[in-house]
């Protein structure tokens, strides 16, 4: 199965009222959409995340799944999620690749998460 047939778009958000500029604490939610484009049922088994600050500092997350599930997707349908992550800076970026499971052949296959910028709203950068 190609992993063209996975398509992943994500839409990130500023949370406000969770960051404090003072602490260079700065949170925002992505809500992450994975459709099923193939003939086939996948599982989502495990994510890999980059997430680069402004200051070109990165941090590696890696786990199973994605919010403690390793969600069946079947075919034409999508599994949509919201998370969070947390920057010491006001832009950032993140990227990543979820690796998933083709449950009629059992292969194993990743699918890259397009690069998404999380900046607070109104800054110049």
């Amino acid at each position: 199965m190609s992993d063209l047939a996975i398509d992943v778009t994500v839409t990130p958000e500023y949370r406000a009222e969770e960051s404090s500029e003072a602490e260079s604490r700065f949170v925002f939610s992505y809500t992450v959409s994975v459709h099923n484009g193939s003939p086939h049922s996948v599982q989502l088994m495990a994510r890999y995340w980059k997430i680069t600050h402004g200051s070109g500092e990165h941090q590696e997350v890696r786990g199973k799944g994605v919010v403690g599930q390793q969600p069946l997707i079947g075919p034409g349908q999508q599994f949509r999620y919201t998370s969070r992550a947390m920057l010491q800076t006001p832009v950032g970026v993140m990227e990543g690749v979820y690796t998933l499971l083709d449950t009629s052949t059992q292969r194993v296959f990743e699918v890259a998460i397009p690069t998404f910028r999380l900046a607070v709203p109104y800054q110049l950068h």
